[in-house]
């Protein structure tokens, strides 16, 4: 396929006219004309990137790719090596931040619940991108620990009594953690984030309500995947996702 027909779709599919982000979404770095490998990962990272060239990758899919706002513009260092290494091999770099997180079936935030059998009965936050909802059955937060543990192959931080029944829930992969004050207000048992901050512990235990950080590219790693198999099924290319560990 083209690229400039993979764009198109991408940007329209993911509707990202309607966010106000941190990063430019769509396509970051240009490559050649023609894709018919496509790489997905969480983070543009150097690793992921000659991950791809080995791969004969060309084109890149991330949910964190690169000019953020605020940063440095200059292409010097870490920055110049890794779009140094796109340009001269011709491999295109797709990203999509919040509009990735919050897409109702491929986004982050659906597939992390298809993981975890959690059911959406709502949005908050701003642009909508946290969720809350249930469990198909009432659990004990140990148990909804160790589920995570073993879905996510990653042992959770998990605040609150253990034995708390956990039923109502709301979640929000990634750097979510102030959104839990406003999870709280919903009436939920337990909110589900990647990280945490040294102020949420005493939140959770002033509040009652659990706090779970399941980390960062843990619970991200599944919208980019499930876009990316999409993908390789309308279009007929290949696809491959390739996970870079991050203990974050």
């Amino acid at each position: 396929m083209h690229r400039n027909e993979l764009e198109v779709y991408l940007n329209q599919l993911l509707d990202i006219s309607n966010f106000s982000d941190y990063c430019p979404n769509g396509l970051q770095v240009e490559g050649q004309d023609s894709i018919c490998t496509l790489i997905s990962g969480v983070t543009a990272s150097l690793d992921l990137l000659q991950a791809a060239k080995t791969a004969n990758a060309d084109a890149i899919l991330v949910h964190h790719g690169y000019f953020w706002r605020g940063e440095n513009a200059c292409l010097t260092g870490l920055k110049h090596r890794r779009i140094e290494l796109l340009i001269a091999n011709k491999i295109n770099l797709f990203a999509y931040h919040l509009p990735l997180d919050v897409h109702q079936e491929f986004g982050n935030n659906t597939q992390l619940a298809n993981k975890l059998g959690l059911l959406e009965t709502g949005r908050f936050g701003e642009q909508s991108i946290a969720v809350h909802g249930k469990l198909t059955q009432t659990i004990s937060l140990d148990e909804l620990g160790k589920q995570l543990s073993q879905v996510l192959a990653r042992e959770p931080q998990v605040i609150g009594d253990k034995h708390k029944l956990i039923h109502k829930v709301a979640w929000c992969t990634g750097a979510a953690q102030n959104y839990f004050e406003a999870a709280i207000s919903l009436g939920v048992d337990v909110f589900i984030t990647g990280e945490i901050s040294e102020q949420t512990v005493h939140i959770a235990r002033e509040s009652g309500v659990a706090f779970i950080a399941a980390g960062h590219h843990a619970t991200e790693r599944y919208g980019v995947q499930a876009l990316g198999d999409h993908i390789a099924q309308k279009f007929g290319i290949t696809h491959q996702f390739i996970d870079i560990d991050n203990p974050v």
